[in-house]
């Protein structure tokens, strides 16, 4: 995990045509309200009527969106920690084909302005309906209503933060200026990571922080990754992945530690299968882990994972990992610009390897009804990809700006990507499509 980073860094410029042979990126892009609304929402109908979903006047800049994505592709530098692992996964594998049309544009709210803290970490959208997203803006967590279109602050993390209920082991003075580095909302729970080992737990239907806790106290301290998930012994449990090479689970009741595992390297990202049984776990090796989750059973410091399988295949660093809701088949997303695909069954090799198009896979997710799996890109595209034909057909949703997160809602009918632009920050919103062939027998 790199440590050293400025949102300001990023290859994410834009370019001016010098020549035909020269093409040197600077700004371009301009936030104006003009005549044609250019700076405002984008709905579907103006989508249709030529409108860019982002807003972006193309007919009025030095390039057309064509060259602007011919030129990006072309000079884009993706972030390695193994040098040439993108261009080596470049020569060995071919992208699946596109012509997928799963998810339709909808809308394009300029207003949410969606922000993350590390380059590497992408977790900061959560769909907890298919109206309700909340998102990290700066030091803010919001919650936005696609039926109202309203956006409403939820927790202020730029003054102080403490909690209003008493448990054991929280910080009852709470905390200052803590940079979100993580996000995760399910089933009327948020818990929030912070860069240095801050973990902050809130009920959405109380008022305040309900436990404010920091899990590191050493220089290495970021929180890369949460799940909330219903535990086998009845009640919700979270996981968090830390980069001091802990995964910690706590429960929801009185946010106590229950289990802690050690591995032999930072943790990036871990998720629990959907029998509760095993858990992915990717981080800062080529390698990943398959682990016993009930490797730990009584309420100590530390335990030892019971490893039950390695995951060789990847060639840099993971940061993004998923279960299939059948048990059987999980994803892992790679710096190397790679999606692999796993089966329990038989881990020797990855089922398939998704390719990208120009950045590292840094999220992932499966859709609940099996159809779908979505691979974000940290910048410019998403992809979903159609399970029900063995991952060969995908949609590409392509855009311009950094990735700060991406979520389907718990129906699968809607999929919310966060976009960070200087200029064109937004959340996007695509609607599933349906097709009603029973109304073929009116015609």
């Amino acid at each position: 995990m790199a440590e050293d980073w400025d949102i300001s860094d990023s290859s994410d410029d834009v370019y001016e045509e010098e020549t035909d042979d020269e093409i040197e990126y600077i700004p371009v892009f301009v936030d104006d309200e003009d005549q044609n609304g250019y700076g405002s929402d984008t709905s579907a109908a103006q989508a249709r009527t030529g409108k860019d979903i982002q807003g972006i006047p193309w007919r009025g800049m030095r390039l057309t969106r064509e060259q602007y994505r011919h030129g990006r592709l072309a000079q884009y530098e993706n972030y390695e920690d193994v040098p040439l692992s993108g261009e080596t996964a470049d020569k060995k594998y071919k992208q699946t084909s596109k012509g997928g049309n799963y998810y339709e544009f909808f809308h394009n709210s300029r207003s949410v302005k969606p922000t993350f803290d590390h380059f590497q970490l992408r977790n900061m959208v959560w769909a907890t309906s298919k109206h309700d997203v909340y998102v990290v803006s700066d030091d803010s967590i919001m919650h936005w209503s696609s039926l109202s279109q309203n956006i409403t602050e939820i927790l202020d993390f730029s003054g102080h933060v403490a909690p209003t209920e008493k448990h054991e082991g929280s910080w009852l003075e709470g905390f200052t200026q803590t940079r979100i580095s993580t996000l995760a909302v399910k089933d009327n729970f948020l818990v929030a990571g912070g860069s240095d080992g801050e973990l902050v737990c809130k009920k959405l239907d109380q008022e305040g922080v309900s436990f404010c806790t920091r899990i590191i106290y050493e220089d290495i301290a970021l929180t890369t990754a949460i799940e909330i998930y219903d535990a086998m012994s009845g009640g919700k449990h979270f996981m968090t992945s830390n980069n001091d090479c802990g995964v910690r689970v706590y429960d929801m009741d009185g946010f106590q530690l229950v289990n802690h595992f050690h591995f032999p390297w930072p943790v990036n990202h871990t998720s629990l299968s959907p029998d509760r049984k095993l858990v992915a776990v990717v981080g800062d090796h080529l390698d990943g882990l398959l682990v016993d989750s009930s490797s730990g059973k009584a309420r100590t410091c530390e335990y030892k994972y019971i490893r039950a399988a390695t995951l060789e295949g990847h060639l840099d660093y993971s940061f993004a990992s998923a279960w299939h809701p059948d048990g059987r088949i999980f994803a892992t997303g790679n710096q190397d610009k790679t999606c692999r695909l796993w089966d329990i069954r038989n881990l020797a090799t990855p089922v398939s390897v998704l390719k990208g198009n120009m950045a590292a896979i840094r999220s992932v997710h499966f859709s609940s009804d099996r159809q779908f799996l979505v691979a974000a890109e940290a910048v410019d595209f998403v992809h979903v990809y159609n399970a029900k034909l063995n991952y060969e057909k995908r949609q590409e949703i392509d855009f311009f700006g950094e990735v700060s997160g991406v979520s389907l809602s718990p129906d699968d009918e809607t999929l919310y990507i966060g976009v960070w632009d200087p200029s064109y920050s937004s959340l996007l919103q695509f609607n599933k499509r349906h097709w009603y062939g029973y109304l073929d027998s009116f015609v």
